[in-house]
């Protein structure tokens, strides 16, 4: 875990490996990491807090790198509770440190914390507005939607480090950081950010007027080599371009044909030398599966009919894919019914809601379990995605 900076850029974040749901929703098996760091200069900067659950861990880290001096601003970015609900206990311990943030961070950060006098406290920051500090100044860029609306990202100028609060980040704690950032900077992107690929094109524009040596996120780790690695992916992935060529077939099973029917197109795909990726949405990790729909080009639902509609985990999956404003891409479908399949259509239908779509002719009709006929529309369904 390499947490260095520079001589005068301290980390001070904190790993959290208790918590199991990150948002309540997203697991995190590796924990999370809440980053805060701090500028040390004539006027000594914190670059925001870190959630309560460790607001004593992170008040200790601070203190051992103030090494005897007080604080002057409290910079918050991104006024989330697991980035400031350490940010009040910190102002009352310092008190006559400035809140530093935008107009629109203000009133959120009262609706959270509505015990606090913030007015008195808070120094206001505008878009390319200029912080001296003495040797280091901090530039801020406003980046709303990315992926709350009070959202700044800040250039330090004369180290050329970007705090880019929610962006570049990605689930896991730093004490379990490995070499593969893409996997978990991927699945943290399509689901917390992944609505809003329009802001983050917005904020890639701004930072392709900077020279960028270094990326301090809000969460995962400090990214100093090969940048335009990770900013050529957020590219494709705010584009809703698709990372990867292949196939993402997700399916949803009562009794296990449907699962079949599902591992039979993978296996077809496979021989023809196409990348499969298959997820089982009744035992897997939601996310994970919507990270891997993103990812690839091409996808396949598998869904019995149930209560003359769809299985209830296809139907959430989707859903999901509503949300995160899922598009551009090649979409099929297997159906499977004992006596009334009506789950293709249905699934189409809600697809239909979304933009660019090509769905595949083929439609996969599956009668309790696979036989001859099935089988032959598996072969014709896989010609129509390779072709």
């Amino acid at each position: 875990m390499d947490t260095s900076i520079s001589n005068n850029i301290k980390y001070i974040g904190v790993d959290d490996l208790e918590l199991d749901l990150f948002e309540s929703q997203y697991i995190i098996p590796e924990g999370m990491a809440y980053n805060s760091y701090l500028i040390d200069d004539d006027k000594v900067t914190i670059m925001d807090s870190v959630d309560c659950r460790k607001t004593a861990e992170w008040l200790n880290n601070l203190e051992q790198t103030l090494n005897g001096k007080t604080p002057d601003y409290l910079v918050i970015l991104h006024c989330e509770p697991d980035h400031s609900s350490s940010a009040v206990e910190l102002l009352n311990k310092y008190p006559n440190c400035k809140l530093v943030t935008s107009a629109k961070a203000l009133p959120l950060l009262k609706q959270f914390y509505n015990h606090f006098d913030f007015d008195s406290r808070f120094l206001e920051v505008k878009e390319n507005e200029v912080l001296s500090l003495g040797k280091h100044t901090l530039t801020f860029l406003s980046a709303p939607m990315v992926h709350w609306p009070e959202v700044m990202v800040a250039y330090e100028n004369s180290e050329q480090i970007l705090f880019s609060a929610d962006a570049f980040g990605k689930f896991g704690a730093l004490v379990n950081e490995t070499d593969d950032w893409a996997c978990e900077a991927r699945r943290y992107y399509f689901n917390i950010c992944g609505k809003y690929g329009v802001q983050v094109q917005n904020l890639i524009k701004k930072l392709t007027n900077l020279n960028i040596q270094t990326i301090c996120p809000l969460h995962g780790p400090i990214l100093k080599e090969n940048l335009d690695y990770y900013l050529n992916l957020y590219n494709i992935w705010s584009k809703y371009e698709a990372e990867t060529k292949g196939v993402f077939i997700a399916h949803a099973t009562l009794h296990g044909n449907t699962a079949k029917a599902a591992e039979k197109l993978a296996k077809t795909l496979e021989q023809r030398g196409v990348k499969v990726a298959i997820s089982d949405l009744c035992r897997c990790d939601i996310a994970e599966a919507i990270e891997d729909a993103f990812r690839y080009d091409r996808m396949v639902l598998a869904a019995p009919t149930y209560d003359a509609g769809i299985m209830p985990k296809m139907e959430d999956f989707i859903a999901h894919l509503q949300s995160k404003g899922y598009k551009n891409r090649t979409v099929g479908f297997i159906e499977n019914g004992s006596w009334a399949p009506v789950s293709g259509k249905l699934m189409k239908a809600k697809m239909e809601t979304l933009k660019d779509i090509t769905f595949c002719n083929q439609v996969v009709t599956i009668k309790s379990s696979l036989n001859s006929n099935s089988e032959a529309q598996i072969i014709a369904l896989a010609d129509e995605l390779t072709r």
